[in-house]
């Protein structure tokens, strides 16, 4: 495959708003380049990140689905090195979820028996009027010359479609602008009353959050706890960090902040959200000052190691002691 690798995602026409944020999240773990498509898809330019992740890129885009599940959310991937292709292969991808096509040659194999109506980017009256003119195929389409296709649909979208009938697409993933809020959520199994098993997963959410900041550039002004209760209830709580950071720890602290703040008092807890909000790059904060405590930093130093360890393998492989839960 060539350098040029990208990630069509795929979710379904009815996600909501929360659901194709997680979506982003997951998918901005893998890559820094994530181009949203809203309401219901997205771009990951992924070529430059194969050799981080030590992996190739179909068994990529099948560690993101998996991803994507463990969060709720079914998504379909197609992977070629052009936006149009890609998005045509996460169309038809099977029961599997994911049609990685790595070669010029397994792209023509794919797009040249289909429809000409499945070639991303075509309308149903483009489709119409091609196959009025005995243009059925996204084959046939590739094999006419550029000059018959511009006049059956006009010159500069004659152009494009044969382009990307022949699996040619200029476009390049474009990311926009950082998000100012991100997310990471646990559903328990049951209704939980186990303080203990709570706050292991808080843990646990608070270290993928400051991970995925870290990997983004990114420090958060603000935290916000939400915490859904047995009768459908949620409260939330909001408190400002004392420094913008990306930091497990000052994350942490922020979260049993908001915790022990909620006094809870035999509550069955359903499911516990954390946001980290007033996002801003990393850049733009105070920067980092010795804080003459030892432990702490070591604990910070550490930290981009155990980055990288996440990147590869998957935010749960290093992560505090404290967030693994008790063999039930």
């Amino acid at each position: 495959m060539s350098a040029s690798v990208i990630m069509h995602v795929r979710c379904r026409p009815d996600i909501g708003p929360e659901e194709y944020r997680r979506v982003l999240d997951v998918l901005g773990d893998v890559t820094p380049l994530v181009q949203p498509l809203p309401p219901s898809a997205a771009l990951g330019q992924v070529g430059g990140v194969l050799r981080l992740h030590g992996t190739e890129p179909g068994e990529l885009a099948r560690r993101v689905r998996v991803r994507a599940l463990l969060h709720g959310v079914d998504v379909r991937i197609g992977v070629a090195d052009t936006v149009a292709t890609a998005a045509t292969a996460s169309a038809r991808t099977g029961p599997g979820g994911v049609l990685c096509l790595p070669d010029e040659r397994a792209v023509s194999d794919f797009l040249a028996p289909l429809p000409v109506d499945a070639l991303y980017g075509v309308g149903a009256a483009q489709a119409a009027t091609l196959r009025r003119y005995g243009l059925h195929t996204i084959g046939a389409v590739a094999a006419m010359p550029e000059e018959v296709v511009c006049r059956v649909v006009g010159g500069k979208a004659g152009r494009t479609l044969r382009q990307r009938a022949r699996g040619i697409d200029p476009r390049a993933v474009v990311p926009l602008r950082r998000p100012e809020s991100t997310s990471a959520r646990h559903d328990f199994d049951r209704d939980m009353l186990d303080p203990v098993l709570v706050r292991a997963a808080l843990l646990d959410l608070v270290a993928e959050l400051a991970g995925r900041l870290r990997g983004r550039g990114q420090i958060a002004r603000a935290l916000t706890l939400s915490v859904r209760l047995a009768d459908g209830s949620t409260v939330a709580r909001t408190r400002k960090l004392r420094a913008p950071s990306a930091h497990t720890e000052d994350l942490r602290t922020a979260v049993w902040q908001s915790w022990d703040g909620l006094a809870f008092q035999r509550a069955r807890v359903r499911r516990v959200t954390v946001t980290a909000e007033e996002l801003t790059a990393a850049e733009d904060g105070p920067g980092t000052q010795l804080s003459l405590d030892p432990e702490r930093e070591a604990r910070l130093r550490i930290e981009p190691v155990l980055d990288r360890l996440n990147q590869k393998w998957g935010h749960t492989v290093v992560r505090p002691a404290g967030a693994y839960r008790r063999a039930s």
